[in-house]
């Protein structure tokens, strides 16, 4: 009796672990809406060639972070996550996502994947978000405008000067051509794009592991002065002062646009929905030259808790894969491993190949109160870019838009 009682017991201790080992198969995840290109089709791939399966769903760009916090806290989120990499060190700090150092450090390629997303995704030291999906902030100029305006159509400013040069020739060409375009009223638009070219000629946002807020500086000064410059001139569209966000891409759009600061989403929808508009791409400039880029896009992430690493590893494994990375190139994401980056794009446009490049420079500032000093619509850099471009006291908005970002950041004490 002894025996069977034994055996009964070890049957259904077997029973309970591949009972377990089954519900482990079957994970959720959450993708942010600006995903829906390639993460459905990622993922059905992956389905179709693993037993471990993934049920997604996509959810806003503006209720993710809410929702999954709330869920969380609930304790109801998704198993996986893609999450836009900036959030990661504020669901980090406060012990939402599991602690992936491990599992990643046995990748062989770890040091091909993302600089900027995995220091995103790093905070005290340990990995709490890896690479999923990628953009680079980079710089189109229109070649038709160029080459009417008597410039070299295949040549892309390389400095400030040039920028300034040709948006002015461009905007001689008159009517309703102008030479530059920025979304002014954009936070989120200006750090993607409008941070590079303070780091490129040397400058920083953050410094002492972003501990300290650095605005009023040198470089941050003579890039604000580009701006206003530009504006002053009447460079750049009037309507460029209001635009939120939702003229981002579309300015250059217009095809009377000479030159714009933008992600590198914009070629395949350049090429696909406005194949008329004739583009080059080049890197966003240092003041004297130089290069630099805004890493975005999202960062894999598991809720804290989840026993289903080896899962998570089977999935990782197929993203970083050339199959992956191909499959998320040809929908809409840069690849995040670099060294299979140029084989994953080699299909598609070339002008792909210059923001690939953009992408293994880009940085991305890593905080946990990033969205309250720069997201957030009240925040200090938000209020900080409407003045400091079209407002008349430049320094003392940089000094004070410095001093609340400080205070912000000291008063989280992370």
């Amino acid at each position: 009796m002894k025996g069977f009682k034994a055996a009964l017991l070890g049957l259904v201790a077997i029973q309970a672990s591949a009972g377990a080992a089954l519900a482990q198969q079957k994970l959720t995840m959450w993708s942010r809406s600006s995903s829906e290109a390639f993460m459905p089709s990622l993922v059905k791939a992956f389905n179709a060639a693993h037993k471990t399966q993934i049920e997604l769903q996509i959810v806003p760009n503006t209720e993710m972070v809410q929702k999954y916090a709330i869920s969380a806290a609930g304790g109801s989120a998704p198993d996986l996550l893609s999450l836009d990499l900036v959030y990661t060190p504020a669901f980090a700090a406060s012990g939402q996502l599991e602690d992936l150092t491990d599992l990643i450090k046995g990748f062989p390629f770890l040091d091909q994947l993302s600089k900027a997303h995995l220091g995103a995704g790093t905070y005290e030291g340990r990995i709490y978000g890896v690479p999923m999906s990628a953009d680079a902030s980079v710089m189109l100029w229109n070649k038709r405008l160029f080459k009417q305006a008597g410039l070299d159509p295949e040549k892309g400013p390389t400095n400030w000067a040039e920028i300034e040069d040709y948006a002015g020739k461009v905007n001689a060409i008159g009517g309703d051509v102008r030479g530059f375009y920025f979304s002014g009223a954009c936070g989120g638009c200006n750090a993607f794009t409008f941070m590079p070219l303070v780091w490129a000629s040397g400058g920083e946002i953050l410094t002492d592991g972003a501990k300290k807020a650095t605005l009023n500086t040198p470089q941050m000064r003579d890039a604000v002065g580009l701006y206003r410059s530009l504006v002053a001139k009447g460079y750049v569209p009037e309507s460029a002062k209001t635009d939120t966000g939702a003229n981002f891409f579309g300015g250059f759009a217009t095809d009377r646009i000479g030159m714009s600061p933008i992600g590198a989403f914009a070629i395949g929808n350049l090429v696909k929905n406005y194949p008329k508009v004739e583009f080059g791409v080049t890197f966003l400039p240092g003041k004297t030259g130089g290069k630099s880029s805004f890493a975005g896009g999202d960062n894999f992430v598991v809720t804290a808790g989840r026993k289903n690493l080896p899962a998570v590893k089977e999935f990782l494994t197929f993203v970083y894969s050339l199959e992956g990375q191909t499959l998320l190139a040809k929908l809409g994401s840069l690849p995040t491993r670099a060294d299979v980056a140029a084989e994953a794009v080699k299909d598609l446009d070339e002008r792909y190949l210059t923001a690939t490049e953009a992408m293994k420079i880009g940085r991305t500032p890593s905080s946990p109160v990033y969205n309250d000093i720069v997201n957030s619509s009240t925040g200090p850099w938000k209020q900080m870019l409407n003045e400091v471009f079209f407002g008349n006291d430049v320094e003392g908005s940089l000094i004070k838009a410095e001093k609340t970002m400080q205070s912000i950041i000291d008063q989280s004490g992370k």
